[in-house]
């Protein structure tokens, strides 16, 4: 792997509370990310992410993959296995659903949730009807780079 990606919000800083119009006790919209430093060999993009506390060892959220080189990735994407407005990228089965599906921590307890960012060198064949295992298996000798985000809900 070359140089590190990096992942920033203007919703929220890394380490610092997720605000609720991105949780499932809010809008359950999906944040806006900005990349910097992606490598020069980037042909797509993908996303993962986890609830870091979950009972369940990181306990996922949200999968989308073949989203376009891009260095903001906006917030709202919306619902749906395939996402025209990112030129057809594939948002995968997290938490259920092919979706964003923002933190909701049980209990009223603190959990840190970790967004995911992968350059990757090709495009990847999965059905919508993936989930993160499968992402992770079709990645695998394909990521150029790597980076992450985390933000806290409670």
């Amino acid at each position: 792997m070359k140089d590190k990606l990096i992942i920033t919000s203007p919703a929220f800083k890394d380490g610092d509370v997720i605000p609720i119009q991105y949780t499932g006790r809010g809008e359950d919209s999906s944040p806006e990310l900005h990349l910097s430093s992606i490598n020069s060999n980037a042909k797509s993009l993908a996303i993962i992410m986890d609830d870091m506390d979950h009972p369940i060892p990181a306990y996922n959220h949200w999968v989308i993959w073949n989203i376009p080189v891009i260095s903001v990735i906006p917030a709202d994407i919306p619902y749906g296995a395939y996402v025209p407005e990112l030129n057809g990228a594939v948002q995968g089965r997290g938490y259920g659903k092919n979706r964003y599906r923002g933190p909701k921590p049980p209990f009223n307890r603190s959990h840190r949730y970790q967004f995911n960012v992968y350059v990757l060198d090709c495009a990847l064949n999965l059905p919508g009807s993936a989930r993160k295992r499968d992402l992770l298996a079709a990645m695998d000798a394909h990521i150029l780079q790597q980076g992450y985000l985390i933000g806290r809900f409670r």
